[in-house]
Order: structure tokens, then sequence, then C-alpha cells
């Protein structure tokens, strides 16, 4: 598999603002943010989109949304929005599973 821009910084190839590291996922910030706040959670491990996933996945994709929860509480949050994009017609572009992490405006519904 090629490695993705997000593979490359976890791999410290490319900079990023990295806000927060565990063993299993990468947080930064967005370097196109669409709201105020605009991080991306990402797994170390690669897993191109959600719906490549399989049930061995189910530990880490939990620790991907608390991940998010407790950047969200660093960053101030008390309100914002998860989106996960699944495939390019759903808008990914980086085929590197990642969680958005939006806060600091309101939001409308439906989204795009």
């Amino acid at each position: 598999m090629t490695d993705t821009l997000f593979t490359k910084i976890i791999n410290r190839e490319l900079p990023a603002d990295i806000v927060y590291e565990d063993d299993e996922a990468l947080v930064f910030r967005d370097i196109n943010p669409q709201a105020p706040v605009h991080l991306l959670v990402i797994p170390k491990k690669v897993i191109p989109k959600l719906s490549d996933s399989t049930a061995e996945d189910q530990q880490l994709l939990g620790h991907l949304l608390l991940v998010a929860n407790k950047v969200a509480e660093q960053e101030g949050l008390e309100n914002f929005r998860l989106n996960i994009n699944n495939g390019a017609d759903a808008g990914q572009t980086v085929f590197h599973l990642h969680i958005h992490v939006l806060g600091g405006r309101s939001f409308s519904w439906p989204p795009g």
C-alpha cells in the first residue's frame, strides 16, 4: 500500500501541528480548517476507510472516539461535531481513516 499523507505525518516525514499522540492514535490540526477548531484524529494502523475496518478493529475504533472527546475537551469545546467520510463520493480525500473534530462555531443540519 502506498504511503498516504497521514502515514507520512505519523512517520514524521511531513510536519504537522500535533496536539495529541499515544501508541494507537495521532491528532493534529487540519491545514485547511473548516471551523475555528478543526482537528484530525487518525489511527496509527492504516485503515483506508471506515468500511475497511473489521471486528478486530473494534477496540481501536472505540479508542479513536475517546481520543476525539479528550482533544475536544483539551481545546475547551463543550459543543463539537465529529465527522467521518467514507469514500470519495462522501468527501474522503485522504484514504487513511480519520475523524474530523470540528468546533468553535455553530453548525447547521444537514451538512453539505
